[in-house]
């Protein structure tokens, strides 16, 4: 390999490797982000007002679900989307 092969390559590996880093940092962000503060106490109030008890260790997986469900269903009646069950 000459110099003049060597450094085309190396600009050319160079090029790639700052396009592929910007490619990824334009993702948008999915429902795999991480959620805000905001976003993890509004969704503790829509489950305590949907029954859950956090300090209800008894009841416990039967409480989550049934808020949980509670809460799936207020959302998706406010986004017009139809309630499976």
């Amino acid at each position: 390999m000459t110099i003049v092969s060597k450094i085309g390559f190396g600009a050319l590996l160079a090029v790639f490797s700052i396009s592929a880093a910007v490619a990824q940092t334009a993702q948008p962000y999915g429902s795999s982000a991480p959620k805000t503060r905001a976003e993890v106490k509004a969704d503790l109030a829509a489950w305590r007002a949907a029954g859950y008890d956090p300090l209800d260790w008894i009841d416990y997986p039967d409480n989550a679900q049934r808020a949980g469900r509670i809460v799936a269903a207020r959302r998706a009646q406010e986004s017009g989307a139809p309630i499976s069950q």
